[in-house]
């Protein structure tokens, strides 16, 4: 077993009053309550996240990758409570093995009306991990921070033809974009990780729907 390390404390401690991006301020009310589950391991490369990808063909964020969550349901005693719930069906995660060490401001997700408790965890005894959630999971993964702060794997993702666009990376055969990008992104800033990279650097042009990416032209 791994006790909470020192820099994952103090990240919380920083992300717990970061800035929220305008795009992802939570209106005045309204908006389904949700909670996210941002887990923190130790894996042979170092530290890494806890990553799943959708299914292809849901409703609602089709084949993209997150972070294991979703809606706060009445039973939940709290959104930490949620977020654990919902990582154990998805992935088959044992909560007795996860340390919860801070939650993030409330963020918005515009296209599916979200309002998302992002909760920072430590994996202080891992465990296997895969899809059990399978109408829903397509594949989990730990990707290490070393890989996601790599310059060369960093894009950015305009979304349609206007002038949104945010942070991508591609890693472990994924691009990872959205909400779980920019959450990544002020991670890797917040935790000391980022490295330079050209920002200037665009995908394919993509347009945002509640499905996930689809392609423009």
């Amino acid at each position: 077993m791994n006790p909470t390390p020192l820099w994952l404390a103090s990240l919380a401690d920083a992300a717990a009053t970061m800035t929220v991006p305008d795009l992802m301020r939570p209106p005045g009310r309204g908006g389904r309550e949700s909670a996210v589950l941002i887990l923190f391991g130790e894996g042979p490369q170092g530290p890494d996240l806890l990553l799943i990808q959708r299914n292809d063909g849901l409703r609602r964020h089709s084949g993209q990758p997150a972070f294991p969550g979703g809606r706060i349901e009445p039973t939940d005693a709290s959104p930490e409570a949620a977020a654990l719930r919902e990582a154990e069906e998805e992935t088959g995660l044992v909560p007795a093995g996860v340390d919860l060490v801070g939650r993030m401001p409330e963020l918005y997700l515009r296209f599916s009306d979200f309002r998302v408790a992002p909760i920072l965890g430590w994996w202080r005894d891992p465990c296997e991990v895969r899809p059990t959630d399978t109408g829903e999971v397509a594949a989990v993964s730990r990707v290490p921070i070393a890989d996601l702060a790599e310059p060369d794997n960093r894009v950015m993702v305009r979304y349609g033809s206007g002038p949104g666009w945010g942070p991508g990376f591609r890693v472990n055969g994924m691009l990872v974009w959205g909400f779980t990008g920019t959450v990544v992104d002020r991670l890797l800033a917040l935790g000391g990780w980022e490295l330079p990279w050209h920002r200037e650097g665009l995908t394919d042009v993509f347009e945002a729907t509640p499905q996930g990416l689809r392609p423009v032209g």
